[in-house]
């Protein structure tokens, strides 16, 4: 993408992008301007995602959980002895202010990197920036997405990925619906997403996608999607494998059992899935009917509620109630990881330096049974999936963890 800052600058005067900090020594505050020295001054995180409208849930999540953690640790005096200050643009789920945000956190706010991103398209719009800005060493962490072109050149160089990809989710959904004696398997996606391995990945076992059916991107639970179901029932799926967030895909589950279609239907990650469960009890008590049963999904971070992981435990001691689930556990473990980054990188990190440090992070455990392994060459960390699936109204582990890799 040719694209000169001040054109960027420019569009940036007439779209919304509204602009909040955490300081997450004080709450909310204004960005801090960067007068000290570098071994005195913040250290200063950029993000840009959801924090508003039908999707909001998943940004506020995430960010809440990585707050928590950058709390207690600038609480304790900080990473060698500088406080962690995170900047926030609401990029409303759209593509368009994700890229302009990104323009501004980096030109403007001078970030030390991008961080806790949401969204497979909003990502992708901003990449190009990234390589447009490629002698200045920035680069994004831990974006919540599974999807492949910042896994893939020339984008992966500037993107560390945490969580497993969508492809490796949906091996591990396609493996757990096969060895269940499931064979005819329906897909649920956004109309502008592939199959996110879906294909790949039923061709192990000499299966296709029995049918598909798209939705249109944002729409929000209240949709209807009897559309979509009619047409997955009426090709016979066993199965189905939905992708999207808690918005569409509770709807899709809601409008399937309303049906009286029962067929097993499995979320990835994507689906926030504690935000999905409060959706889908909302409507069963309007109905009068249980819309939450024979539903798994798959995550990318263990049982939020599980102690005897050493990170959950810590985090279950720090979290606000009201955001504890699996998304702010993966912000949270986001969290863990890029402090452990810029300990590495020093009491003078740059831009330059805390790459350096990610790419160190090799044969490590944060705390989740799971070892990272970053290199100049891979800067793709973990590839495990743990299966859950609704008993009672909340999620249970469904079997052992799978790697995937």
């Amino acid at each position: 993408m040719a694209m000169r800052r001040k054109k960027i600058g420019e569009l940036s005067t007439f779209l919304m992008s509204f602009l909040f900090a955490f300081s997450v020594c004080s709450g909310i505050a204004a960005a801090p301007e960067l007068k000290a020295t570098k071994e005195s001054a913040p250290i200063v995180i950029g993000v840009s995602n959801v924090q508003s409208g039908p999707f909001a849930s998943l940004g506020r999540n995430l960010l809440q959980g990585s707050i928590a953690y950058f709390d207690r640790v600038n609480k304790r005096g900080g990473i060698h002895g500088r406080k962690i200050v995170v900047i926030v643009k609401d990029d409303k789920f759209q593509q368009d202010p994700t890229l302009l945000n990104t323009n501004e956190l980096i030109d403007k706010e001078k970030v030390l990197f991008l961080f806790d991103y949401v969204g497979s398209l909003q990502l992708a719009h901003a990449l190009p920036l990234l390589k447009y800005y490629e002698k200045e060493k920035i680069v994004n962490v831990a974006p919540f997405t599974g999807a492949d072109p910042q896994r893939r050149p020339p984008y992966d160089q500037f993107v560390f990925n945490i969580r497993a990809s969508y492809r490796e989710e949906a091996l591990a959904v396609v493996r757990y619906l096969y060895a269940k004696g499931y064979r005819r398997i329906g897909l649920f996606s956004p109309a502008n997403a592939s199959v996110l391995g879906v294909t790949e990945a039923l061709a192990e076992f000499h299966l296709e996608v029995i049918e598909s059916t798209s939705y249109r991107v944002n729409l929000p639970f209240e949709a209807d999607m009897s559309e979509q179901v009619k047409i997955l029932r009426d090709a016979g799926a066993d199965a189905v494998i939905a992708f999207g967030s808690y918005a569409p895909c509770g709807g899709f589950i809601r409008d399937a059992r309303l049906a009286g279609w029962n067929a097993p239907i499995v979320s990835l990650s994507f689906v926030g899935a504690d935000v999905l469960v409060g959706k889908l009890r909302e409507a069963s008590k309007k109905t009068g009917r249980d819309l939450m049963a024979n539903l798994v999904s798959s995550q990318i971070v263990p049982s939020p509620e599980d102690s005897n992981y050493p990170l959950v435990a810590d985090y279950r001691a720090n979290i606000p109630a009201a955001y504890d689930g699996y998304v702010a556990l993966e912000g949270w473990l986001n969290a863990v990881i890029v402090t452990e980054a810029l300990k590495r990188a020093g009491p003078s990190a740059t831009r330059a330096s805390f790459i350096h440090a990610m790419e160190s992070i090799h044969d490590w455990d944060p705390g989740i049974g799971v070892k990272l392994n970053f290199s100049a060459n891979n800067h793709q960390g973990m590839h495990k999936v743990w299966l859950i699936r609704l008993e009672k109204g909340r999620w249970v582990p469904e079997g052992t963890p799978q790697d995937v890799k």
